[in-house]
């Protein structure tokens, strides 16, 4: 009997401990790159009737901006010239990439809803 009850608390402090371990990886997983560009195709694709090559197009080119902003922009000085300089250059690359590959007409509307 006490063996067993070691088993039941011994299993109850195992599950509880992968519930918690599993709620951070939910956590860490929301900031990914991924995470963020397949959020942001998702609401592009509802918007503006993106086709399957669009989406992933689009999704490709997110998550380079993303990775991009992380290494270059994200948590440095604003107002340096080089991150200055290095925000116009993602973004215009970005630009062109979406420009590249949506209609006109979606285009239009996907810069009015910047």
């Amino acid at each position: 009997m006490k063996n067993l009850l070691t088993i039941v608390a011994f299993a109850l402090v195992m599950m509880f401990g992968v519930q918690s371990t599993n709620a951070q990886g939910l956590k860490q997983n929301e900031q990914k790159p991924e995470v963020v560009a397949k959020a942001q195709v998702a609401e592009l694709s509802a918007d503006l009737g993106l086709s399957g090559e669009q989406q992933r197009t689009l999704f490709r080119a997110f998550v380079q901006k993303e990775v991009n902003y992380r290494k270059q922009v994200n948590g440095k000085n604003a107002t340096d010239a080089t991150v200055v300089a290095n925000k116009k250059k993602i973004d215009e690359t970005f630009i062109t990439t979406v420009k590249q590959y949506l209609t006109d007409e979606q285009y239009q509307k996907w810069l009015s809803m910047q």
